[in-house]
């Protein structure tokens, strides 16, 4: 192909192209202007549709307007008329309740007038009262002065018949005024010596009543803040086992094992016909307690031999130590006294294993220490020196075993030795009145010691003693004349005796009860006191037909 043609080839291709372009062009403004038309064709449309429409809002909104403000008028009369409705009746209510008032206060008025009206009257009366009175009391003063006068002319007639008098008496009597008076003087003084001596020994009188009384009192006011049970002590103890062939296996070939048993508790072992029981026997409560116990252990383990008896025996008595010392704690804080020293402790826990009389000591010792402690509150002395007082004054029984001498001693020396101090010493050594009493705190012990012993319950009595202490208040008092019956009564602490109304009085039978309790008192012995009452009665009976 030629050159030429081919460098006319590329121009006719961009002809053709540049051809197309103004055909597309063409066709594109037409189609611009066609869009441009109808847009300004819709926008003028719409701006005449929405002057139509805000013309048509305009009217509507101009006739709602009109319509509202119509409807707030009629609604502003309708609240003047309601307004001008509650004022009427506001004026109505008011003018009422002013009428109602005023009449309120018209009456409060007449009722104030009559009031003024009788406090009037009344002051009236009392103004003619006055008046009758001041006459009176004129009359009064005239008579007084008349009598004044008289008196006065009395008295100086009176005084001259006295001269005349004394005159004629040292005329008489030989005796000058000076000797006279002197005289007088010494009469009066004897008369009065005398009269003073008896109205010191009436006053003695009276604050001994008094202070019994008051001591009374106070005791019955401790016994009553504080009641324990009591518990009588034995001095044996049994053991349960399990069938009657562990008694063979107890007393073991030959006796072996009873003889260690005893030999290392220091008790009596008692196997007899009694099922289901073995008897431990013994005066000291803690060597039964451990003897009970290893027992017990020794039947639960089942080997029951002399060596295997020392070695629970010995695990038993350590125990029994730690046993006995919190006992001793126990009671410390139970009585609430504060520290104290360490050896003390364990001896206080052994008193738990001490019995006085079938009375457990212990128990016993924390009662008197409440008791004590009472008293010294009633009395104003300190309740907490008071309850140790109480707490160790038995304290010598737990070693009075192991050295001469009885518990208050013993007592004495171990506090002592462990430093309490010395009103708690000499509460242990003069409780039983053994010494002169030199601190208030021993009586207290020592009162406190006397009510919790001698209180019914407290220590065991046997049936025939009782029986016979009876029978003998009974028997002292029905033999004097004149006494019908007697009755002892209250465990012996009251004797009551009935005496015939014929044959004794009133001041017979006074006596016949002091004659008796002077004879209770040399005839026996016995704890606290007896209270002795005397009844005479006399009975007339008629029957009505």
């Amino acid at each position: 192909m030629p050159a030429s043609l081919q460098r006319a080839r590329p121009l006719c291709r961009w002809k053709e192209r540049t051809v197309a372009w103004l055909l597309f062009a063409a066709e594109g403004t037409t189609l611009v202007l066609a869009v441009i038309i109808t847009a300004v064709l819709a926008f003028a449309l719409a701006f005449v549709l929405v002057k139509v429409l805000d013309h048509l809002h305009l009217r509507d909104a101009d006739r709602e307007a009109r319509e509202r403000l119509a409807q707030a008028d009629r609604e502003i009369e309708n609240r003047r008329k309601e307004a001008e409705l509650q004022i009427k009746e506001a004026a109505i209510q008011q003018r009422a309740q002013g009428e109602r008032e005023l009449a309120q206060l018209r009456q409060e008025l007449h009722e104030r007038e009559r009031m003024v009206d009788k406090r009037q009257d009344a002051l009236e009366q009392q103004a003619e009262q006055l008046r009758k009175q001041e006459k009176m009391v004129e009359h009064n003063q005239r008579k007084l002065a008349e009598r004044l006068a008289e008196t006065n002319r009395r008295n100086e007639e009176l005084a001259q018949l006295i001269e005349q008098q004394r005159q004629n008496l040292h005329r008489i009597a030989g005796l000058s005024r000076e000797e006279a008076t002197r005289y007088l003087l010494e009469q009066l003084e004897r008369e009065l010596q005398q009269e003073a001596g008896e109205i010191v020994i009436r006053h003695e009188r009276k604050l001994a009543e008094t202070l019994e009384e008051r001591t009374r009192e106070m005791v019955i006011t401790a016994l009553q803040r504080y009641a324990a049970a009591h518990t009588a002590e034995a001095t044996t103890s049994t053991v349960d086992i399990p069938n009657d062939d562990m008694k063979g296996r107890i007393i073991g070939r030959e006796g072996r094992n009873i003889r260690a048993f005893e030999k290392a508790t220091g008790v009596d072992v008692i196997i007899d016909d009694t099922p289901g029981v073995v008897i431990v026997s013994g005066f000291d409560m803690i060597r039964r307690e451990v003897a009970r116990l290893s027992l017990q252990r020794l039947i639960a383990d089942g080997r029951i031999h002399p060596a295997r008896i020392e070695e629970v025996v010995a695990e038993t008595q350590a125990e029994m130590e730690k046993h006995l010392l919190e006992l001793g704690r126990q009671a410390v804080q139970e009585a609430e006294i504060g520290n104290l020293h360490e050896k003390l402790i364990p001896l206080l826990g052994r008193l738990q294993f001490r019995t006085s009389y079938s009375q457990n000591v212990l128990r016993h010792s924390i009662e008197v220490a409440f008791l004590t402690g009472m008293l010294a509150e009633e009395v104003g002395l300190d309740a907490r020196l008071a309850r140790r007082c109480g707490l160790l004054h038995d304290i010598g029984k737990a070693a009075d075993h192991e050295a001469e001498g009885g518990h208050p001693k013993v007592g004495a020396d171990l506090l002592k030795r462990y430093g309490e101090r010395p009103e708690v010493v000499h509460a242990a050594l003069g409780h039983h009145d053994d010494l002169r009493i030199e601190q208030p705190y021993t009586v207290l012990v020592a009162a406190a010691d006397a009510v919790s012993a001698s209180r019914p319950g407290a220590r065991r009595e046997t049936l025939e003693r009782y029986i016979k202490r009876m029978e003998e208040l009974e028997a002292i008092a029905s033999r004097f004349p004149g006494v019908e019956q007697a009755f002892a009564i209250q465990a012996g602490r009251e004797l009551r005796v009935l005496v015939s109304a014929k044959d004794t009085t009133d001041a017979t039978a006074a006596k016949i009860c002091r004659d008796i309790a002077k004879a209770l008192e040399e005839q026996l012995t016995y704890p606290g006191e007896i209270k002795v009452t005397v009844l005479r009665e006399s009975r007339f009976t008629e029957v009505a037909r």
